[in-house]
């Protein structure tokens, strides 16, 4: 079974695609669903929409490009954040934190189940161009939000910090200045700083540095890594507002840039980020770690397009069997980009691949069918009886396991056998089609 370097891709790449260009990132990318693409896509039910076609059809038809097969929804970065600020560890070094789960028990073992979430579901209604009432008052107060930003006061107070230290001529150099201020910040200082800056509430301000403070203080990029992320991103941005290197003003309609540099704060749980939006092509890669990589979305499309003609070649009786049975490599030659990314990001195991057992559980029209089998008949029967067998755990949401101590997982997802042309699994009784034969 194909998995593939961890990618995070943002709406204007998605949108950029077809539908068999993405089902090939689907199946040579571990992709992550971001909270802010699912509001994003969400907020076009309330864009006008040109070309004759209808909002509804607009966002079916990026749910049904989305990613299903080998895609993540990560915990939303607020969460992270109130995970962070009390004591749970967020993995900073590529792995995927998912929200909710249910932690159980088996042979021993910790592990944690995870159902199909509120998002994923929603992907699956979309796709048929279903929305509740709900939804449709989500994306419309969404959109007024993010289209009426007044960055006017923070222009102003962050322009005060070049009274001591030169205006940026660059982002890279604003990044720097970022970075040089909160070092010099006395640490308690720059908690408190930090919360305010990202919008927690004062009034648990007091709790949080207390709980520091009983750690005994310990340096802020260690005791709360992710925080110190958030932190130095929102900084920045504000700094290279106040510097005019990126723009405070929108066209009218337009997303303020806000939601651009919030993508940012999934960084840490990815190893490549795509984009095909000119302020992530300018900014994404100072924040980069060295083992990460930023791919303009056209370089990867091209990729992806040349494969899906090169498959396209395959005689039918080939294809037809499912892109496992033909496609678990990216072809040699054909696709340089996904190469390469391959190359840099799967030379190695990752640690929490050597560290966790997992496998998924994945339903295909709505019945259970077991993703490919692994080697480790051990393994398969543990991830089998996972579901059935595990015992619940009763724990303290404020104590739970960090995800090292975690040693097996269990995802369950909706996915549809065949997209666009191509017959991603072939479940018993599907039809050359790709569709249920009816008994």
């Amino acid at each position: 079974m194909p998995l593939g370097p961890i990618l995070i891709f943002d709406k204007s790449f998605l949108q950029s695609l077809n539908v068999d260009e993405a089902v090939w990132l689907d199946n040579f990318f571990l992709t992550v669903i971001t909270p802010l693409f699912f509001v994003e896509t969400l907020a076009d039910l309330e864009k006008e929409v040109h070309r004759g076609r209808t909002a509804e059809q607009v966002v079916g038809s990026l749910a049904y490009k989305t990613p299903d097969l080998q895609s993540y929804m990560t915990a939303h970065h607020g969460t992270l954040l109130w995970a962070d600020l009390h004591g749970q560890k967020v993995p900073m070094d590529g792995r995927i934190p998912r929200a909710g789960g249910r932690y159980v028990t088996l042979d021993g073992k910790q592990g944690v189940i995870y159902e199909r979430t509120p998002e994923e579901e929603a992907f699956v209604r979309w796709q048929r161009h279903e929305f509740l009432d709900l939804e449709r008052q989500i994306a419309k107060v969404w959109r007024r939000n993010v289209t009426n930003i007044d960055h006017t006061d923070n222009y102003a107070l962050f322009r005060g910090f070049y009274g001591s230290f030169r205006k940026p001529k660059t982002l890279a150099d604003a990044k720097h200045i970022a970075g040089t201020l909160i070092s010099l910040l006395d640490e308690e200082k720059a908690l408190l700083f930090g919360l305010s800056m990202l919008g927690v509430p004062a009034e648990e301000h007091g709790e949080i540095v207390q709980r520091w403070a009983a750690a005994a203080k310990p340096p802020l990029r260690e005791y709360a890594p992710y925080f110190m992320h958030m932190f130095s991103v929102d900084f920045f941005f504000h700094l290279a507002i106040a510097a005019d290197l990126i723009s405070r003003v929108r066209p009218e309609g337009k997303a303020d840039n806000k939601v651009d540099i919030a993508y940012l704060y999934y960084l840490p749980f990815c190893m490549v980020f795509v984009s095909s939006d000119n302020l992530h092509k300018r900014v994404v890669p100072l924040f980069l770690r060295p083992d990460q990589s930023f791919v303009e979305g056209p370089d990867l499309k091209a990729d992806l397009k040349r494969i899906d003609d090169y498959y396209t070649q395959l005689p039918k009786e080939r294809t037809d069997q499912g892109m496992y049975e033909f496609a678990t490599l990216p072809p040699d030659g054909i696709c340089p980009k996904v190469k390469e990314l391959w190359d840099k990001h799967l030379t190695r195991p990752r640690d929490d691949e050597e560290e966790a057992e997992g496998d998924e559980e994945v339903e295909v029209d709505g019945e259970p069918e077991q993703a490919p089998p692994k080697d480790d008949k051990a393994l398969i029967d543990m991830i089998n009886r996972a579901q059935s067998e595990s015992t619940p755990l009763d724990l303290d949401p404020e104590n739970l396991p960090d995800i090292d101590d975690i040693q097996f997982a269990h995802v369950s997802r909706l996915v549809v056998p065949k997209k666009g042309k191509w017959i991603r699994v072939r479940p018993p009784g599907l039809d050359d089609d790709g569709q249920s034969k009816s008994s």
